[in-house]
């Protein structure tokens, strides 16, 4: 009844004979039942054979015939067979799925950009694939049953693979991150995330791996922390870094038989000249050239750090006496006496040195340093080219900041300070969304005086805070009066910078709220743009005080990321709404990949912290290319426009107000504007 059943018939249904079988054969496979038949007679072996027959109502099966030939004792002839008929049509196509899976499996682990490793309880490599092989440099064959981690890792990462181990063996997946090493020698950092291996009993026999190279993330991520402690332009140390070497050395200072030790305080002498006449890029390119100078003149053990503009600062740790630090400041000034060349003209460069030595006894870093400063304060006011050794009677600079406090006071009331609108331009449509109102005070006498002169000046003496106002109620009152006589600019926006002191007054929300309310500006155009710095003075506080901005609807901007604090450790907890990425990292974006990548990992950070990204100082067009690729929201700098004077900007307004698309046509030289 089985063998009609396969065959498609009924019970009975027709008379069984060899005719019947071979016409349900299929056609292309009647030759090799001939053939597996005739080898059964000559050979007097079982005939065994999987082939397809064509049932009556024409579809098709697969059968697996096994039989024993039975022969005539007289004649010797086959009379018979006898054996079974079994229909696997079910059981080959489970096998071809499966084996199909295998191959599309196969596929998978041989071209995927992962590397994979299976290895047994003692790390005894099971299976690697083309991938992890070419990471390593090794072939299969050289690691398959070796013990991996002999070959791979090194003494640490042999111990963070054994941690690793003792979960696995507890049934826990876990990720982490080693460093594996190439045939060659070479180090490269991995990501693994690996995963135990059980039996049917659910015995663990061993693990998988998955091994994806993190080597440029972390390059990446150490130049982000190196940055967040060296100086953008020189790579020497900055505040942050100096003044916790300087605190550390003051310590061990405290100990009776530790040695003297000393701090320059360096300042370029006219360095304002060079930079107006032959232009920041070329200052920065002498500042580069500066400190590479002192380091070459330095000691191993000292610190050569820059605090900013062109003021340097040296730390010389372990001195025999305090002639030690005078000698330096000779060999310094001896070794600028050669002229620079910047672009094909001979600069010549002196410094003025202030010297603060350990014997004055102080106790904190920052005093130390204040008085190296007031130390070069004096050299500059003896004639610059020299250098000083604070002493107690110094109190020219003193009179000077108190000359400068009332030049300020009365500039404030003469209405010396103007405020200059740098275009803030969204990078997708290449369209105005508002400006940053940058302050300059006009002197009578002295002319336009930079920011870095007064507003350090104005932070110490507390005239930050008037000054602060003024800028806060001048910004949101003309752009008020923009947007009243422009309804199409009604939308846009005024970035204002905070100070350190100016943020943390206690009564900051009900200043700007009065500010809002008085000039009528909605809150959503205003922008409150604050800096690491005045965060790490207080940081519970700073959190505090930016939720109750918020709460206003004003939206808060992070300034220089980067640049001064190591931002990672607490970036995710504070309620920013922008992240500013600093000049510097835009100046060198374009100079190497791992330049662009630092950008690339500081912009992907901002976005998945949900914070909106401003890129600042951009001056070229492959800057601006390369910022659009990386899906940067904002930008700001020359390449669009300079800082434009109130008349300027609303002139600016007026002419494109039409449908706020300001390019007219966009040029190497940067872009053309309707003006």
């Amino acid at each position: 009844d089985e063998t009609y059943r396969v065959y498609g018939y009924e019970p009975g249904q027709i008379e069984v004979s060899n005719e019947v079988f071979y016409n349900a054969a299929h056609p292309d496979d009647r030759t090799r039942i001939g053939q597996a038949l005739i080898e059964a007679i000559e050979q007097r072996k079982i005939y065994d054979i999987e082939h397809r027959i064509i049932l009556p109502d024409g579809s098709e099966r697969i059968i697996h015939c096994q039989a024993e030939l039975v022969f005539d004792n007289r004649t010797g002839k086959p009379v018979k067979l006898l054996g079974t008929v079994q229909d696997i049509t079910e059981r080959k196509r489970a096998i071809d799925a499966l084996r199909e899976s295998e191959n599309k499996f196969r596929m998978l682990v041989e071209n995927t950009s992962e590397g994979l490793l299976q290895v047994d309880n003692d790390d005894r490599t099971q299976f690697i694939n083309n991938r992890l092989c070419e990471m390593v440099g090794y072939s299969a064959d050289e690691l398959i049953n070796k013990v991996w981690t002999q070959i791979l890792l090194d003494d640490e990462g042999r111990d963070i693979i054994g941690e690793a181990n003792g979960r696995r063996r507890k049934g826990i997946s876990d990720r982490y991150e080693t460093k594996l090493r190439k045939k060659s020698g070479e180090l490269f950092w991995v990501i693994i995330g690996g995963a135990p291996i059980a039996d049917a009993e659910g015995k663990i026999i061993g693990s998988m791996g998955v091994f994806s190279d993190i080597t440029e993330k972390k390059r990446a991520e150490e130049q982000l922390l190196h940055d967040a402690f060296h100086d953008g332009l020189t790579g020497l140390a900055n505040r942050a870094l100096f003044m916790d070497h300087l605190r550390m050395t003051i310590e061990r200072g405290k100990s009776r038989h530790s040695n003297s030790y000393a701090i320059l305080f360096l300042d370029l002498d006219r360095f304002k000249v060079i930079n107006d006449s032959l232009g920041h890029a070329e200052g920065d390119n002498l500042l580069k050239s500066i400190a590479r100078q002192l380091e070459s003149s330095m000691r191993t053990f000292d610190l050569v750090g820059r605090l900013g503009g062109d003021e340097f600062v040296i730390l010389l740790s372990e001195m025999l006496d305090e002639g030690d630090a005078v000698q330096v400041a000779e060999r310094i000034q001896n070794s600028l006496k050669n002229p620079f060349d910047l672009s094909g003209s001979e600069v010549f460069v002196t410094v003025s040195i202030g010297i603060a030595l350990s014997t004055a006894g102080h106790k904190r870093a920052e005093d130390m340093l204040r008085d190296a400063d007031i130390a070069m304060y004096r050299a500059k006011a003896r004639g610059r080219a020299q250098y000083q050794i604070f002493d107690r009677s110094m109190h020219e600079h003193a009179s000077k900041q108190l000359s400068l406090e009332i030049e300020m006071r009365r500039a404030l009331e003469r209405q010396e300070f103007l405020i200059y609108y740098q275009p803030i331009i969204n990078l997708e449509n290449e369209s105005l969304v508002g400006f940053e109102a940058l302050v300059r005070w006009k002197h009578p006498e002295r002319g336009m005086i930079p920011p870095f002169v007064f507003i350090p000046a104005a932070e110490e003496n507390g005239l930050i805070l008037p000054l602060g106002n003024w800028i806060l109620q001048e910004s949101c009152r003309q752009l008020r009066r923009w947007q009243d006589d422009n309804p199409a600019a009604s939308r846009l926006m005024v970035s204002v910078n905070l100070s350190c002191r100016q943020f943390l007054q206690l009564d900051l929300t009900e200043k700007i709220d009065a500010t809002l309310r008085a000039t009528g500006l909605d809150p959503r155009c205003l922008k409150l743009e604050i800096t690491e710095s005045h965060i790490m003075e207080n940081s519970e506080m700073a959190v505090l005080i930016m939720n109750h901005l918020h709460a206003l609807g004003v939206e808060i901007s992070l300034d220089d990321f980067g640049t001064g604090y190591s931002s990672l450790s607490y970036l995710h907890s504070l309620p920013v709404d922008y992240l500013k990425v600093d000049r510097s990292f835009i100046n060198r974006m374009t100079d190497s990949k791992e330049n662009s990548e630092i950008v690339s990992t500081i912009i992907k950070l901002a976005h998945n912290l949900k914070m909106k990204v401003i890129a600042e100082g951009i001056e070229t067009s492959e800057q601006l290319a390369q910022l659009k690729n990386l899906d940067c929201e904002y930008g700001q700098g020359y390449f669009f426009l300079k800082p434009l004077e109130a008349a300027e900007a609303e002139k600016f307004i007026k002419q494109n107000a039409e449908n706020f698309s300001f390019i007219v046509n966009q040029t190497d030289a940067g872009f053309k504007w309707n003006m």
